[in-house]
């Protein structure tokens, strides 16, 4: 679970207020607003990169607003990916885990379930400069389920993909949720990632998140999008 509860963020003239939501366990949750709401700061405040000046966060009844981000059991992937340059996609897979002194074999193995569970096995070898923008993505969202964590943070991960590359990526994600039940809040501009993944929507604006839905999606158009009114529920 992502527990939220009045939390305040500034940064210069721009600050985010009394922002409350939950996402329940194994849950999928999609934040949307326009550029410049807060979304990116939201999430490094969740992944523990921007402090709080007031409020709460608990990850799976924990709380961890005072924690550094090693200490949340995150996994992120950030706009730009953020893959290491000089290291090869198996590198990259295991960097998390050579981190916390998991043993070769144990590596090993988990880079294995990853190569498969992502279908980027081919890709091992290679260094991210040579890598497709879904494959860079794959690869991206293998080092951040990595070391099993039980929340996920994705900022914007399907901005920069074609059509067919952002199917792709749908398919991959809801096989990624039913595999390894993490609990998912992912920034998004667009509707059709809500429409094909989400089962809760929120919507942040002026500061605050204005609207939320919570259903699954049988009837798309209700799904809420910017500049909107029709909701279920208000906070």
């Amino acid at each position: 679970m992502i527990a939220v509860h009045g939390l305040r963020l500034r940064a210069g003239a721009f600050a985010l207020e009394g922002i409350s939501f939950e996402v329940p366990s194994r849950g999928y949750a999609v934040l949307m607003g326009r550029t410049g709401s807060g979304k990116t700061t939201l999430l490094e405040a969740i992944c523990g990169l921007n402090r709080p000046a007031a409020g709460s966060i608990r990850l799976t009844g924990r709380e961890v607003t005072g924690l550094p981000p090693a200490e949340r059991d995150i996994g992120y992937v950030p706009q730009d990916r953020a893959l290491f340059t000089t290291m090869s996609v198996y590198e990259n897979l295991a960097f998390a885990l050579s981190v916390r002194r998991w043993t070769k074999t144990q590596i090993d193995r988990r880079v294995g379930e990853l190569a498969n569970l992502l279908n980027i096995r081919p890709l091992l070898g290679r260094m991210p400069q040579g890598l497709s923008g879904g494959e860079s993505q794959r690869v991206a969202l293998g080092r951040a389920l990595a070391a099993r964590p039980s929340v996920l943070l994705l900022d914007e991960p399907l901005s920069a993909l074609d059509d067919q590359s952002r199917g792709e990526m749908h398919a991959l994600l809801k096989s990624v949720r039913e595999q390894t039940d993490v609990t998912t809040l992912h920034v998004t501009h667009h509707v059709d990632d809500a429409e094909q993944l989400a089962d809760q929507v929120l919507m942040i604006e002026n500061g605050k998140i204005r609207e939320t839905q919570s259903k699954p999606y049988e009837d798309h158009r209700e799904i809420p999008r910017p500049g909107e009114t029709s909701v279920r529920h208000n906070l």
